[in-house]
């Protein structure tokens, strides 16, 4: 049977979660049917078989980051067999070393950071500054890429981030760069320390471009994911089948790549 990892998902508490996806939904101007809570992500991926689910949300201020990685830690404590968390981080915030250690103390594996949200650009002092604590710690930092409405998080942001920490693991959500996939690829592809996801992606892109993108960044760089509660685990599936990918690479992007990152062990 086919292991799934799911490498982006949001989750948020129940009390929150409909206002949580209302702001997402009218930021992407995107109709949205699932809730946003642990339980209906679990729902949702068993209807493909999905195994396990790397799960995260985003401080839009520092004032959240604490609650937002103790919340996202109670969860992965609650479902710790098929859960993985990535904390989150404010590049304003004061003591940004203290978040670091507070969310490695409560056992989460990484970070995850979306600079449209919370307003900062990837290219700018702060975020070098942020990124240097993240690289003392070699956690791995998965980053919202591209949207062209702004200049936060497009493939020219980016790429100096990639090129002053060579050593430390970034994961570009959205094949690197979502609304400029092709761009993204051509700018980034062959980056020897960035992985990418797929999700938010597949809709935008035919199957022929889809498995194109793939290939330049290599297949052992890609990550299965749906972007939860954004888009469902049974259509974005649909679309990643239907991309000409051979059993080795699609066993890779499933969950090999996710596994290994993760340091799951089967």
């Amino acid at each position: 049977m086919q292991k799934i990892i799911n490498s982006h998902c949001h989750i948020y508490p129940n009390k929150i979660a409909t206002k949580a996806v209302k702001g997402i939904r009218d930021f992407y101007d995107l109709d949205m049917s699932l809730n946003g809570t642990a339980d209906d992500l679990i729902k949702d991926g068993e209807k493909v078989g999905v195994t396990h689910y790397l799960v995260h949300s985003v401080a839009t201020s520092p004032k959240q980051v604490k609650s937002i990685n103790e919340f996202i830690a109670s969860e992965v404590k609650s479902y710790k067999d098929i859960f993985t968390g990535f904390g989150t981080l404010h590049p304003d915030s004061e003591n940004i070393n203290e978040d670091i250690e507070h969310l490695i103390e409560l056992g989460l594996k990484g970070i995850k950071i979306h600079p449209d949200f919370q307003k900062f650009a990837l290219n700018k002092e702060k975020a070098f500054k942020m990124t240097e604590y993240i690289n003392e710690k070699e956690l791995p930092i998965m980053i919202h890429c591209g949207d062209f409405r702004y200049e936060y998080s497009n493939p020219e942001q980016l790429k100096p981030l990639l090129e002053k920490f060579p050593d430390l693991q970034f994961i570009g959500a959205h094949f690197a760069g979502w609304s400029m996939w092709e761009k993204a690829t051509k700018e980034l592809a062959g980056t020897p320390n960035l992985m990418v996801d797929l999700s938010s992606s597949l809709y935008a892109l035919s199957p022929e471009t889809a498995k194109n993108l793939i290939q330049e960044y290599g297949a052992d760089k890609v990550l299965w994911a749906t972007d939860f509660p954004m888009w469902d685990s049974e259509s974005e599936m649909e679309m990643f089948n239907k991309i000409d990918l051979n059993q080795n690479e699609k066993n890779m992007i499933l969950y090999e790549n996710a596994a290994k990152l993760l340091g799951l062990k089967d």
